[in-house]
């Protein structure tokens, strides 16, 4: 393999992590708020609110059951709206966000419903409000589940940025494609390949470790 290729696989490995990261980061920023309203207004929620969970729920379904690819193109538009270019790393975040945002909002009302109801009464029944509720029992009594969900998340973002190279978004998917499908180049398919490989398990191995030191329940 040519050192030009050499480079350039390094440079689409840092597209590829800065796709995965940042997209992950903005998609929790939103889905976090999601997931929460999702829970409290759910059926045994401290804030019971049918039409609300109803009109959340729909919202986030639709986004989670079309497929990325199409989701990529259907949005080209609003990416170039909010970005000003629908080519490019920067570009592909905005899909990586709407398409991951829904799906981080489930993994986090699976999280606090993992919580134990007699922590979250205890607290009602000493006068929290369900702001207070939110802040501080759930989200810290759920705070190892949602590490474990970030590390899922982070993988499946990952292997959504590398279906973004089909319409130029850069990354190691783009390399992919170019250089090994279009061009029959099996090695850097192969190389693309492990790197993505290697990129999953240090994310996943890294957040288990993390879960491990702050998950008391392990001490």
């Amino acid at each position: 393999m040519s050192q030009e290729m050499i480079d350039l696989l390094v440079t689409g490995t840092w597209e590829t992590l800065y796709m995965t990261v940042v997209s992950t980061a903005i998609a929790y920023v939103i889905g976090v708020p999601l997931g929460v309203v999702l829970y409290i207004t759910g059926e045994g929620g401290i804030a019971r609110n049918r039409a609300v969970n109803l009109v959340v729920g729909i919202v986030v379904n639709v986004l989670r059951s079309i497929p990325f690819l199409i989701l990529l193109v259907a949005i080209l538009p609003f990416t170039r709206l909010v970005v000003g270019t629908t080519i490019g790393s920067t570009a592909t975040v905005v899909p990586l966000v709407v398409a991951a945002a829904p799906y981080v909002a489930r993994m986090v009302e699976s999280s606090l419903k993992e919580v134990d109801g007699g922590v979250i009464e205890a607290a009602r029944a000493m006068g929290s409000s369900p702001w207070q509720v939110v802040v501080k029992v759930l989200i810290p009594e759920a705070g190892p589940s949602l590490l474990v969900g970030a590390a899922i998340s982070l993988a499946t973002i990952l292997g959504y940025s590398a279906m973004a190279g089909f319409v130029g978004g850069g990354g190691l998917g783009a390399i992919a494609i170019n250089y090994g499908y279009y061009r029959y180049q099996g090695d850097v398919m192969l190389a693309t390949v492990a790197l993505l490989a290697v990129i999953a398990q240090v994310f996943q191995e890294g957040g288990l470790k993390l879960v491990s030191k702050v998950d008391k329940r392990h001490r």
